[in-house]
């Protein structure tokens, strides 16, 4: 068979005399390769149309709706992406496994700037002009030419990652479909009143030339250090006097119209004694302008009058620049002037407000106030281009962007004597969130869908919704809703879906389009695309004698476009009228937190406009990927590892769990780390394979020596065996606990669930029935520990397969060849069988209560062995346990054994006399750092002196005050200590509940064992060498190489002989006497307390 061939033939089609010696399971490898493993998995997907078939199968069921955000195919898909992808992919799957019909359709965000932005590169456009230069159609058909150019390694990249997806049957905003249905819901929104146009200062991105959304704004502000100035308007009607501001944006300064106060505040007119200058300043920014000047207020300058603001206004002051006089000069009257405004606050500045209104949102409302300048921007000074450079009118700056004019206009004010400070302020500052460039604020015409009118309708919808974590809807998303501002749905660019109003020159006659037939009317020609190039010709007859109406310039904010997906992705309501109707809202949606004022929001605007609902019931909104040092992953700085080499490395399933099981599930920032992922293959999926495999060994050896393994789930209910019981109980509650908290999608803590119990079935029901799955309890104990354990191992294959599909995949094609056909859990995939129900017979609560006193109880004990540095391997006496509730010793007692020989102890002894034990308290700091900030270390000093009564309450109650605080059980943890342990052999460690004393004294006959248990520890290792198996026919010998009298080493050989074949289970031969003709596999000599060891493996003859 050629290594292809082997790597596309699944376990389950191949016949049991593929297997050794016709056994139930294919035996497996000592050390798996996962990422190979995963290539297997996926060509078996591939070949038998896992998906699709998953798809067919679940036809006619009933259907569970989910919406898929679009992403930009102009860039690799990052970890960002794959998180969310992952979290789609484990609810999608789970709810498949439910008995849902999922259909998941992947979808392609196609215009805007990411697509532009490639083009102008490539192309050298520099602005506006470049591109109608070029002209639109060539400057969109180079866009459409390369909006899908990664798609084929987004492909591969998420289905390696094991999403499942509809990549064949996707969604593309640039689609004629697409794109008519958000005309469709732009018509409706109109029809019902809230399409407006309004000339309005706003956020302008200068790199991109058009508006931005006000919670576009929110998406990327930075810390920058601006120029921080205080310029001096001298009054015309007073000789030498002047009125002191301040601003950060001096570019501005030449657009300058008016200087607000406010009415209420006291201002200071105060002269400088060295040249009587005189000044007028807030009273309550004096201190800080004589701060920033250097000089002194009382020695310096002597105060002349204090003035309220409202007598201020009406004061007239030269302008800084003569650029304008000439334009202005009919409006003197008004321009120019000091007007008042309550919005002017004393938190910075010196209370006087420079008003440029074209680029400022309260300067524009002032001065439209004062009739300075008109609602329809007349009047307005707006001395720049769409690029954010001056033009000619200002000509002392003509060609330069308004930042970089900064420096020349300090220095053009300080030649004309108007500077008086020059600084610079650090303050976080809006940058445009595609083009990474500070922002503008500028009074420009664009067209608003309204949202204001609509708060209360938003938050009501909000509130039907289901978010996970619950504070982001709560909170940050409410409070958005709260303060929600209309709506700029309109960009001045050219790859986009083009809005559908024509209007008249006067924009008074407006005709907004809502499909591709009705434009056809129009047109009198079939349409075939409706990107502007093939639509700006199309002109509408006037209706009110106003010649034709032509469409407006602009696109659509590619928020819209997105915002529209779950109309547009199905083509409502040209097609899927029904379909669409009967599914939604959707029942699920997920992306990360940076979407609470993007998709997640544009999605409640538009939905409750068009249907007064959400668009969705559930939404799990994940945290930022960042990369291991805190900071933000980059390219550039290649600061995090390739997901691809992860992939490669360990596996996506490693990738896939780490990222679950972080606190990025919900919401909070996850740190990404290499050594995280390999941890998770070390921590969780080398123990389980191994517990997987340690159970095939066993079912080997058990059918080589009793017969066929058939899986019996009646014989584990009818189990005496308390851990039968416990790992029963265990997953049965497991299975409801992933049902409930799934409906919940809490996806935190069901993955939290499911390792806990993997480390429950490796770390203790394992290694605790080791002895019994290999027979040495007779064949009925092992076959029933057998059942349990593959029962165990085939539910957890199912429940965690959406979580990690490939190992499940794995394991469950090997362990359903155990199931007859027609079984309910037999099927192609793992992925095809449905979620099992839990068994409320077997929820025994009892059980697992006592397992769980019995585990804390070892890790006491263990912690007891790591403080005394006394290895597992060295026998103790006796362990003495302290509780005074008679339940936990009726629970432990009979767990003894189990006790034992955890802790490798010969004795368990137990009391209920606490009378020496107290209490001890331990903050957690981590838990109350916020909570306590500088009083930190004064409850820590409180708590130490807590009497026992004071605990002794907490403990009952789980609340206490300390300091005027109240802390919780969760915030401080209680222990348990002894008094006046005097013997240095004991030691003790404490809980909450128990007190634990191992005593170490040491004894001749302990050594002897423990010296047993270093001797079983090399053979065992040299057999792990020689790549043995438990049922390889082999003889094993030891003895001590020249042996003095009185060795050590020999003495245990020759009385310990029982022992050692008990702790190796199988016999070890204490001679060298061999025949010689034995074939040696395997030969070596260790050093064990400075003798020596020879061990030998040989074949029986």
């Amino acid at each position: 068979m050629s290594s292809q061939e082997e790597l596309r033939t699944p376990i389950d089609t191949m016949s049991a005399s593929d297997c050794k010696g016709g056994l139930t399971f294919m035996p497996i490898p000592d050390r798996p390769d996962f990422p190979k493993e995963e290539e297997k998995t996926l060509a078996y997907w591939k070949d038998i149309d896992a998906f699709q078939e998953g798809l067919r199968q679940s036809k006619g069921k009933e259907p569970y709706n989910f919406y898929d955000g679009p992403p930009f195919a102009t860039g690799l898909p990052h970890y960002g992406h794959i998180l969310a992808g992952t979290i789609k992919d484990v609810v999608c799957r789970h709810a498949h496994q439910r008995g849902y019909h999922v259909e998941r359709r992947f979808g392609w965000d196609c215009h805007g700037v990411p697509v532009e932005g490639i083009i102008d590169a490539k192309l050298n456009i520099k602005g506006r002009g470049d591109v109608l230069a070029m002209g639109i159609d060539k400057y969109n058909e180079e866009c459409r030419s390369v909006v899908l150019q990664y798609t084929q390694e987004w492909r591969r990249i998420v289905e390696r990652f094991g999403r499942w997806i509809d990549f064949d049957n996707d969604y593309k905003t640039m689609d004629l479909s697409y794109m008519e249905s958000i005309w469709w819901v732009f018509k409706e929104l109109f029809k019902k009143g809230l399409v407006y146009r309004s000339f309005r200062v706003m956020a302008f991105s200068t790199a991109l030339s058009t508006p931005l959304s006000n919670f576009e704004v929110q998406l990327n502000y930075k810390e920058v250090s601006d120029p921080s100035i205080i310029v001096q308007f001298k009054m015309t009607d007073t000789e030498n006097s002047w009125l002191l501001a301040w601003t950060t944006t001096p570019w501005t300064l030449p657009s300058n119209l008016a200087l607000c106060v406010n009415p209420e505040f006291t201002y200071l007119r105060v002269k400088k004694k060295a040249d009587g200058q005189e000044w007028i300043v807030g009273k309550d920014r004096w201190g800080w302008v004589c701060s920033s000047i250097k000089k002194d207020p009382v020695a310096d300058f002597e105060v002349l009058e204090e003035i309220v603001g409202a007598k201020l206004v009406g004061i007239q002051y030269e302008p800084l620049f003569p650029y304008f006089k000439e334009k202005l000069k009919d409006s003197m009257d008004k321009v120019w002037h000091v007007v008042s405004d309550k919005y002017v606050t004393a938190a910075a500045g010196t209370c006087i407000v420079h008003q440029a209104p074209a680029f400022g949102e309260d300067d524009y409302r002032v001065c439209v106030k004062f009739g300075i300048v008109q609602k329809d921007g007349t009047g307005m000074l707006q001395p720049i281009d769409d690029c954010g450079c001056f033009l000619a009118d200002v000509v002392d700056f003509k060609g330069q962007y308004v930042k970089a004019a900064d420096k020349d206009i300090k220095e053009m004010l300080k030649k004309n004597g108007n500077l008086v400070y020059s600084g610079m302020e650090v303050h976080n500052y809006p940058h445009c969130w595609r083009s990474e460039t500070p922002l503008i604020y500028r009074a420009v015409p664009a067209w608003f869908v309204k949202v204001e009118e609509a708060r209360d309708k938003l938050i009501a919808n909000n509130n039907q919704t289901h978010w996970v974590p619950s504070f982001v809807k709560e909170k940050r998303f409410h409070n958005w809703l709260q303060d929600a501002r209309d709506w700029c749905v309109s960009r001045n660019r050219y790859w986009g879906a083009p809005i559908p109003l024509w209007v008249s020159a006067d924009f008074e006659e407006v005709v907004c389009i809502g499909s591709v037939a009705e434009l056809e009317e129009y047109a009198g020609r079939k349409i075939t695309d409706i990107h502007r190039h093939f639509i700006d010709d199309i002109t509408i007859p006037s209706k009110q004698g106003k010649g034709v109406l032509k469409r407006i310039d602009e696109v659509f904010d590619c928020w819209f476009e997105s915002g529209s997906m779950p109309y547009s992705s199905k083509h409502y309501p040209f097609e899927n009228k029904e379909d669409f109707e009967k599914g939604f809202p959707a029942n699920f949606i997920a992306e990360g937190l940076d979407q609470t004022r993007g998709w997640f929001y544009t999605l409640m605007v538009l939905s409750t406009h068009l249907f007064d609902k959400p668009a969705f019931k559930n939404l799990i909104c994940n945290g930022l990927v960042l990369a291991a040092d805190g900071k933000k992953m980059s390219k550039r700085l290649k600061n995090y590892p390739d997901p691809t080499d992860m992939c490669n490395l360990y596996g996506a399933d490693a990738v896939r769990m780490y990222m679950c099981n972080s606190p990025v599930v919900r919401a909070e920032p996850l740190k990404f780390r290499e050594e995280g992922v390999k941890d998770m293959i070390k921590d969780v999926f080398l123990p389980w394979y191994n517990a997987y495999r340690f159970f095939v060994q066993q079912v080997a050896r058990y059918e080589g020596d009793t017969g066929k393994f058939v899986p019996d789930p009646s014989r584990i209910k009818k189990s005496s065996n308390p851990m039968d019981k416990w790992v029963n109980a265990s997953m049965h509650h497991l299975i409801k606990f992933v049902r409930d908290e799934m409906d919940a999608y809490r996806l935190y803590t069901v993955v939290g669930g499911l390792t806990e119990l993997l480390e429950n079935l490796t770390n203790w029901y394992v290694r605790l029935n080791r002895d019994r799955m290999r027979g040495n309890s007779g064949q009925e104990e092992a076959l029933t520990s057998l059942c349990t354990l593959y029962d165990l191992l085939l539910n957890l294959s199912v429940l965690l397969s959406p979580v990690v599909p490939f190992i499940t995949e794995m394991m469950y094609q090997n362990l359903a060849r155990a199931l007859p056909d027609g079984h309910p859990m037999k099927a192609k995939s793992v992925h095809f069988v449905m979620v099992p129900e839990f068994d409320p017979d077997v929820l025994d609560d009892d059980i697992q209560r006592a397992v769980g006193r019995m585990q804390k109880l070892v890790e006491l004990g263990r912690t007891c062995r790591e403080h005394k540095k006394v290895s597992l391997k060295t026998p103790l006496k006796k362990m003495t346990v302290f509780n005074k509730d008679p339940q936990f010793m009726s629970d432990i007692q009979p767990l003894q054994t189990y006790i034992e020989e955890e802790l490798n102890v010969m004795e368990v002894v137990y009391s209920t006399d606490t009378e020496k034990i107290s209490l001890t308290a331990t903050p957690n700091f981590k838990v109350l750092g916020k909570k306590l900030g500088s009083d930190m270390k004064k409850v820590q000093e409180t708590v130490k002196q807590l009497d026992q009564d004071a605990l002794t309450k907490f403990e009952k109650e789980g609340t206490i005050t300390v300091c005027g605080y109240e802390i919780t059980s969760e915030e401080m943890s209680l222990g348990r200590v002894i008094k006046d342990l005097a013997d240095p052999n004991f030691y003790s460690n404490g809980d909450s509940e128990t007190l634990a004393i191992l005593d170490f004294t040491p004894d001749e006959d302990l050594m002897r064992m423990a010296l047993c248990r270093d001797i079983a520890n090399r053979v065992q290792k040299l057999r792990k060498e020689a790549k043995l198996q438990p049922d390889d026919d082999v003889d094993m010998w030891a003895s001590v190489v020249d042996a003095k009298k009185g060795s050590k080493l020999q003495d245990a050989l020759d009385k310990m002989t029982d022992y050692i074949d008990k702790l190796l289970r199988r016999h070890l031969n204490i001679t060298e006497q061999r025949r010689g003709t034995e074939e040696v596999v395997i030969e070596e000599v260790f050093e064990i307390e400075k003798e020596k060891l020879k061990v030998c493996i040989t074949k029986k003859a």
